[in-house]
């Protein structure tokens, strides 16, 4: 984090993360173009590296796409999404490759602009077995380059969160593309069941993870936890939610993260501003509620981030009585200070 607009800087950690991501392409390419040769002695290097880079990118996009639901159900995860926008731009930048090669290869030797040929050499719309597969990859493409020309955390700011995550969920879109892309393009051309399989087996892995994910989180926003006459929400018991960490709820549509710490009860907005990370899921570090996606931080009694930062979040009142806590669902105006509820009284009521 910073407070100002600066050059990118790599710590150690992410200079290993992006040499191990460049080193496991370099890898897999090799693999791949070692093996293509040695099974079809006739095909060009041009060839091998289009399906090689092609493939790798696919691959990659799997792994971006897999990374949000396996944090969710298994926070062992986590580490992974700190660094999860290099591997994005990683996925655009192999992908751009195979991109360039492959129009190069079938586009780029006549006397028509390479990518007004991209779009009327083949006019079959109108037929699946004919259809022109490879604008479907362009657009998927031009998806990827979107997301990443605006992964740094100054579009991010300027967009306004909300439009940047709209932005970035273009993706699945991108995804879609991706595999009817193949689906209509190298599935035709070449009868290869290890192609088939590894596309079905990776189509079925996203799309369980974020069934699994998306059912873990479906008992927060169907419960229903019975109202007070004035207004508040009976929880759980204060002794239900561990010490420095949350109990996320969902009322009013909104999910509420409600932390216990150091004998007090504080309860903020679930959704981090800086990528709509899940706050609840965090802990209390230093004082201050710590997102587990990127470390962006808030005072739990105000959802402000502490000094120079200037990053908001609402807050909602709370009690405890008898041990029970309570939440009164109405938010209130990001950064307002709320009196956190003391666990030891039997009735203490944040104003």
């Amino acid at each position: 984090m910073s407070v100002q607009y600066s050059a990118i800087s790599w710590n150690s950690q992410k200079k290993l993360y992006d040499l191990t991501v460049v080193a496991l392409l370099i890898l897999y390419l090799g693999i791949f173009v070692g093996i293509g040769a040695w099974r079809n002695p006739d095909a060009t290097a041009e060839t091998l590296l289009i399906r090689g880079l092609g493939t790798a990118a696919f691959l990659l996009l799997n792994v971006v796409l897999c990374i949000g639901p396996l944090a969710r159900l298994d926070r062992r995860f986590l580490p992974f999404l700190y660094n999860r926008r290099h591997l994005g731009v990683a996925t655009f930048l192999t992908g751009c490759a195979h991109g360039i090669f492959s129009i190069f290869q079938f586009h780029a030797l006549g006397n028509v602009n390479p990518l007004v040929s991209l779009f009327t050499s083949n006019p079959r719309y109108d037929s699946v077995a004919q259809f022109p597969f490879q604008a479907l990859g362009f657009f998927a493409l031009l998806i990827l380059f979107l997301m990443a020309a605006t992964s740094h955390d100054f579009w991010l700011r300027n967009l306004s969160a909300p439009t940047w995550k709209r932005l970035h969920m273009l993706v699945y879109l991108a995804y879609a593309l991706l595999v009817a892309h193949i689906t209509l393009g190298a599935l035709q051309s070449q009868t290869s069941p290890l192609l088939a399989a590894v596309l079905i087996a990776s189509v079925a892995t996203v799309t369980s993870l974020h069934i699994a994910a998306a059912m873990r989180e479906r008992p927060v926003d169907l419960a229903s936890p019975p109202t007070q006459g004035d207004g508040y929400v009976a929880i759980c018991r204060v002794d239900a939610i561990p010490e420095k960490c949350a109990k996320v709820v969902s009322l009013a549509g909104e999910r509420v993260a409600i932390f216990n710490y150091d004998g007090k009860v504080s309860a903020i907005s679930n959704v981090c501003q800086h990528q709509n990370g899940p706050l609840g899921e965090g802990r209390i570090i230093d004082g201050c509620v710590t997102c587990p996606w990127h470390g962006y931080q808030y005072r739990p009694e105000t959802g402000a981030a502490p000094a120079p930062f200037k990053e908001k979040v609402p807050t909602f009142r709370t009690k405890v009585v008898e041990g029970v806590v309570f939440l009164d669902p109405r938010p209130n105006a990001p950064g307002t200070y709320i009196e956190p509820a003391t666990i030891e009284s039997r009735e203490v009521s944040a104003r």
